[in-house]
């Protein structure tokens, strides 16, 4: 008895330590993977495996405007995609000089406005007969600053859903059925690390919640179609220093566009959902904390955000 008594912590013990064992070997298998993809993993040949052409929506500005250029020198024809006739001209002089021999078509399409479906239509019509490898959906609307969801009036609530949720859903289903068709393709839509990182996004609700769409919908074309030689993918960015973020000077945790551009052309291709500049995998140690402290911090941060937002417009209505 004494010996059976002896051997059952004994078994106990070990069964921990195993347990423990395959919980750091999991560990360090996440962290060799993350370190892999985020400093040694080649990009893919985007133009030999998926097409000639990319569409790229939102392209006069911000992420759109880089990720155009770092596409153009993958080798790819560029279909430029935005609401102001003037910008997308400078964007495709822009690449052209950069990148000589660059295919350029433009389209004016503004996302925000009436008449969508048949706008899209048009640019279903104008891509038909090209052989398009890859989607970029980035034009995105989000709120001026952070704003309790009361606050937020209808115009801009109806804007952010037009062109986070039915643009994205509309345009892609124009260019899908041609990479259907060709038997390959990528589709990259642009979501948010508000959805996709953080618990809640207070103050930003509806933004939030339109990009969890991207999210999802992303993750469900993504498993629809992975046998049919299609890659969609969403990218869940943090903050980047553009003008719908109102960050002026990039920094370590806000990178450049063409900061993150550079990352986020690298990551065509892989993982169905990811954040491509790394260090804003630093926001995921918010998940750490539970799950009332985090939601503290980010509406403290909101808030603080609300403030200066507040005292901006104060200032515009004494000028």
């Amino acid at each position: 008895m004494a010996c059976s008594a002896h051997a059952q912590p004994a078994y106990a013990l070990v069964a921990l330590a195993a347990l423990g064992l395959i919980v750091s070997a999991r560990a360090a298998a996440r962290l060799a993977l993350w370190l892999y993809a985020a400093f040694l993993r080649p990009a893919r040949p985007l133009r030999r495996r998926y097409g000639a052409w990319a569409v790229v929506t939102g392209a006069t500005d911000g992420i759109g405007r880089a990720l155009a250029s770092r596409l153009a020198a993958a080798g790819l024809g560029l279909v430029l995609v935005g609401r102001s006739p003037d910008k997308l001209a400078t964007v495709a002089a822009e690449v052209k000089a950069r990148h000589p021999g660059t295919q350029v078509r433009t389209f004016v399409l503004d996302f925000a406005a009436d008449g969508l479906a048949a706008k899209v239509d048009a640019l279903g019509e104008l891509i038909r007969d090209l052989d398009v490898g890859v989607l970029v959906n980035n034009a995105g609307a989000c709120y001026p600053y952070a704003r309790y969801f009361h606050e937020v009036d209808e115009a801009l609530v109806r804007n952010m859903v037009r062109v986070n949720v039915e643009a994205t859903t509309r345009v892609t289903h124009a260019v899908l059925p041609g990479m259907v068709v060709r038997g390959r393709g990528a589709i990259v839509n642009i979501g948010s690390g508000s959805a996709s990182v953080l618990p809640s996004c207070p103050l930003h609700t509806v933004y939030a919640a339109t990009k969890a769409f991207v999210d999802q919908f992303s993750r469900s074309l993504y498993v629809e179609y992975k046998s049919k030689g299609i890659d969609v993918q969403c990218q869940a960015p943090m903050y980047v220093a553009t003008k719908m973020a109102s960050i002026r000077n990039p920094s370590f945790l806000a990178p450049s566009p063409e900061a993150y551009a550079r990352a986020a052309v690298r990551y065509i291709g892989y993982e169905p959902r990811c954040s491509p500049y790394w260090p804003h995998a630093v926001w995921k140690l918010v998940s750490i904390l539970p799950g009332s402290v985090a939601d503290r911090v980010i509406l403290s941060m909101a808030l603080d955000g609300r403030a200066k937002g507040r005292a901006k417009d104060a200032r515009k209505k004494k000028q």
